[in-house]
């Protein structure tokens, strides 16, 4: 049931809707998977670029800091190599308290001005071995609540044995009331001679100096870097506060865990893809964080744009299948229109062939085949009429001798009873009614020699049945010049006399009349005779009702002849009544 509801569903009444669906199926499951594989490659590619670009940018941060952890290093060796401050921590005891002091102040002056040439550097600290502590401004005071050998920048720089330690970031709480977010570079100080251990320099590092490297990346609306260690310590992050409260939480060991140069979460909408950057110089790894809905920043647009121009491409390419059908289909439905054309009769009709496909010949096998039918029917149509001729010659040839005899016995008898001017109209009239009759062999003639005809015929009638009979003619004058083929009324009148007036008990009246009705002339034949019953009256038209007595003419062969010279919208129509007469109408068109 649902199968036969399918087909009847797919069931197209036209090959042009067929082969218009056919293609337009074909275009939009065509344009939907590349719209689809468009916009997913799309999307794809704009990712790749935007890991690349990620990670490009972290290439630069981390390259930023390996030059600025560089510069620092640089500066640390600087204060390392100050003559000074070695001498300062080597040879205190030979210096003398005035000594050692002016020596220290020295000292803390070139710390200072390092200081105040660098910006991002907030404190520089020289702890000795011996205790001895060189500050960068003599005014500050060491926190006396912090152990210095158990800070782990302490603790580190004498495991590195010289080498440059850096930590992650931290409050600085050495220097009393002053607490600054610092990162810490430190090393340890020793004698260029015997290699003694002399103390170690800490240079503290503005927080926020890392802070403008990493802002300046810009990882969409959401995204960030920050900053780890070789040990999965945060040394930056933006939100450094909410890390240290528990309130965001990063993903520490798949970074350090981490093979390649990227990863991505799996939290749905809020899904990050992490790219790691490891420095060279200093092994930490920077990471920028972004969301992935925000690697395709124009992902809406994309869809848009995708979406209506898969909806514009399929309107123009319905339009171009629709223009291909119909260019296809147009040939059949001329052939189909030019069939329908042969149906109705008209065999004039032909083909415009304008390809040599298949269709192209079948138009030529079709117009052969209505040039042959055309043919066959105007030889059928001729031979018809030649036929008709030959029963008109017949029949007016039977005519003669019956209705000769009537009127000469007639003509005979008023002779003999002394009615000379009767016998003169009588063979007057039968004259006229034979002249006409013979038309010198034409088959048409005016509708004024039809009138004469039948009132010659008439007037016979009318002498021969004395008071049986009168009759009446009213024939527009301006019909009378039209053609109409000849004796048409007489066997109408004969129809009359013998079926309808002679049967009938009172006097018989015959009327015949003659109008101009729109395009066609309408003549009409009014008996008052005894009429007709309807069904008396649909045999008219299919049954001959040739009396005997009559002419021979039938009623049929008159109906015939109309339609055979003029077509099948004229002809006979019968009106009648039983017991109250009969009124043939007899449409005709006008032909000057």
């Amino acid at each position: 049931m649902v199968r036969n509801r399918i087909k009847h569903f797919f069931r197209f009444k036209s090959i042009q809707s067929t082969i218009a669906v056919a293609f337009s199926c074909l275009i939009v499951v065509t344009i939907t998977v590349i719209a689809y594989m468009s916009y997913h490659l799309s999307t794809d590619a704009v990712k790749k670029n935007s890991r690349d670009y990620t990670y490009q940018l972290m290439g630069q941060v981390s390259s930023n800091m390996d030059s600025y952890i560089n510069y620092m290093d640089n500066i640390s060796r600087m204060v390392l190599s100050n003559y000074d401050i070695k001498e300062y921590l080597l040879k205190q005891v030979y210096l003398g308290a005035i000594g050692k002091e002016d020596l220290k102040q020295k000292i803390s002056f070139q710390l200072n001005t390092v200081l105040n040439t660098r910006k991002d550097i907030s404190s520089i600290l020289i702890f000795g071995t011996n205790g001895e502590i060189i500050p960068y401004n003599e005014n500050i005071k060491l926190n006396p609540q912090v152990d210095l050998a158990e800070q782990s920048w302490y603790k580190k720089a004498i495991e590195a044995k010289g080498k440059v330690v850096i930590s992650s970031s931290h409050v600085q709480n050495m220097i009393l009331n002053d607490y600054n977010s610092v990162i810490s570079l430190s090393r340890e100080l020793s004698s260029d001679v015997g290699d003694e251990k002399l103390g170690v320099l800490l240079v503290d590092l503005n927080y926020s100096v890392i802070n403008d490297i990493c802002n300046k990346i810009k990882l969409g609306n959401r995204g960030y870097v920050f900053i780890v260690d070789a040990n999965g310590n945060i040394v930056y992050h933006p939100e450094q506060q909410m890390i240290n409260n528990n309130q965001k939480i990063e993903l520490i060991s798949e970074v350090m865990r981490t093979p390649g140069s990227n990863f991505v979460t799996s939290e749905g909408k809020n899904s990050r893809m992490y790219t790691i950057k490891t420095s060279q110089s200093t092994g930490w790894k920077i990471v920028g964080v972004t969301y992935v809905d925000e690697l395709v920043s124009n992902k809406n647009e994309l869809q848009m744009y995708t979406f209506f121009g898969g909806i514009g491409f399929l309107i123009i390419v319905v339009l171009l299948s629709i223009i291909l059908s119909l260019r296809i289909s147009r040939p059949i439905k001329n052939l189909e229109s030019s069939m329908k054309e042969v149906e109705k009769g008209n065999f004039d009709i032909q083909v415009n062939i304008q390809s040599s496909n298949e269709i192209g010949h079948l138009s030529n096998r079709f117009n052969r085949m209505t040039t042959e039918i055309k043919e066959l029917m105007l030889q059928n149509v001729k031979e018809q009429e030649l036929k008709r001729k030959s029963e008109l010659q017949v029949l007016q040839a039977q005519i003669n001798p019956h209705f000769l005899y009537n009127t000469l016995d007639s003509i005979i008898w008023m002779a003999e009873t002394g009615k000379s001017k009767e016998v003169i109209l009588m063979t007057a009239s039968l004259a006229k009614l034979f002249r006409l009759s013979i038309s010198k062999g034409q088959e048409t003639l005016s509708i004024f020699n039809e009138i004469e005809h039948i009132k010659n015929y008439l007037t016979i009638q009318k002498m021969r049945y004395k008071s049986k009979l009168d009759f009446e003619i009213n024939v527009d004058k301006s019909i009378l010049p039209y053609k109409v083929i000849k004796i048409i009324l007489q066997p109408l009148v004969e129809n009359a006399i013998y079926h309808g007036i002679r049967n009938n008990a009172g006097k018989g009246h015959i009327q015949i009349t003659g109008i101009r009705k729109g395009n066609s002339v309408l003549l009409q034949v009014i008996d008052n005779g005894i009429g007709m019953t309807q069904e008396e009256t649909q045999n008219m038209y299919h049954k001959d009702r040739t009396s005997a007595k009559g002419s021979g003419i039938g009623v049929q062969n008159v109906d015939q002849r109309i339609k055979l010279h003029f077509g099948d919208q004229y002809g006979l129509h019968f009106e009648s009544e039983l017991g109250r007469g009969t009124t043939v109408n007899v449409w005709l068109p006008i032909i000057e």
